[in-house]
C-alpha cells in the first residue's frame, strides 16, 4: 500500500504543478493585456477561466480520495493539507487574472484610454514571487520561500505608491474617477496574487519545517533569511 501510496502523491504533485503553471500563464497573459490594453487578450482570460476551476476542484476530490483510502500520516498528511491549500490559492490567482481581465476592458472601453501607470514592473515582480514558492515547492526549498514571504512587503509598498500618485490625478480633477478607480484596482488584483504567492510559501515553509509562520513577525522572518543567505 506504500508504494500505492507514493504513486497517488507523485501523481497529485504533478497535477499541482500543472495548476501552477496555468495561474502562472494566466497571470502572465493578464500582465500583458494591462501593459496593452489588450482586449482580446483580456476576453480569452475570461473564457478559458474554467479550466482552472475544474481542475482545482479535481485535485481537491483527488487528496481527499487519497486521504480517506490510505488513511496517511505524518509527512504524507502534512503534504496532503498543504496541496490542498496550495491548490486553492492558484484557483484564486486565477481569479485575480479574470479580475484584472475585467478592468483591462473597462479601461479598454473608455475615451481615455491612457496609461497613467506601468505596472509591467510591479507584475513582473509579483510573477517572480509566484515562481519562486511553486520552486520552492518543488525543490522543499524553505530558504526560497521565506525570501516569497519577505518580498511580500515590496508589492504592498508599490500598491501604497499607485494609490498615492493616482490620487494627486483625482485631486486635480484631469482624470474621470472612474477611470482611475479601475486603474487602483490594477493594483489591487496584483497585490492579491502576492499575496496567494506568499500564502503557498508559508505552506511550503511548513511543508518541510513543520513551522507555521502567520503570525511571525515579519522581521523575524527577515533576519532569519539575512542570516541564512549570508
Amino acid at each position: 500500500m506504500t508504494k500505492h501510496l507514493e504513486n497517488e502523491l507523485e501523481l497529485l504533485k504533478k497535477r499541482l504543478l500543472e495548476l501552477g503553471a496555468m495561474a502562472e500563464d494566466r497571470l502572465n497573459k493578464a500582465v500583458i493585456a494591462i501593459r496593452d490594453l489588450d482586449r482580446t487578450l483580456a476576453q480569452e482570460i475570461i473564457d478559458t477561466d474554467y479550466q482552472i476551476d475544474e481542475l482545482e476542484v479535481e485535485i481537491e476530490e483527488e487528496c481527499l480520495k487519497v486521504i480517506a483510502l490510505y488513511q496517511p500520516v505524518a509527512i504524507d498528511l502534512r503534504f496532503l493539507g498543504v496541496t490542498i491549500k496550495i491548490n486553492n490559492d492558484l484557483e484564486r490567482i486565477g481569479d485575480e487574472a479574470v479580475n484584472m481581465a475585467h478592468r483591462v476592458l473597462s479601461l479598454a472601453d473608455r475615451d481615455e484610454r491612457k496609461e497613467y501607470y506601468d505596472y509591467f514592473p510591479m507584475g513582473k515582480k509579483v510573477k517572480a514571487m509566484l515562481r519562486k514558492s511553486l520552486n520552492a515547492f518543488v525543490e522543499k526549498d524553505s530558504l526560497a520561500a521565506k525570501e516569497v514571504v519577505v518580498a511580500d512587503e515590496e508589492i504592498d509598498m508599490l500598491r501604497d505608491d499607485i494609490y498615492d500618485q493616482l490620487k494627486k490625478l483625482g485631486d486635480a480633477n484631469t482624470v474621470s474617477t472612474a477611470y482611475l478607480l479601475n486603474f487602483f484596482l490594477i493594483s489591487r488584483h496584483l497585490e492579491r496574487v502576492a499575496d496567494h504567492a506568499t500564502n503557498i510559501a508559508e505552506e511550503v515553509i511548513y511543508m518541510v519545517e513543520g513551522e507555521i509562520i502567520r503570525h511571525v513577525d515579519r522581521k523575524i522572518i527577515d533576519q532569519t533569511v539575512a542570516g541564512q543567505s549570508g
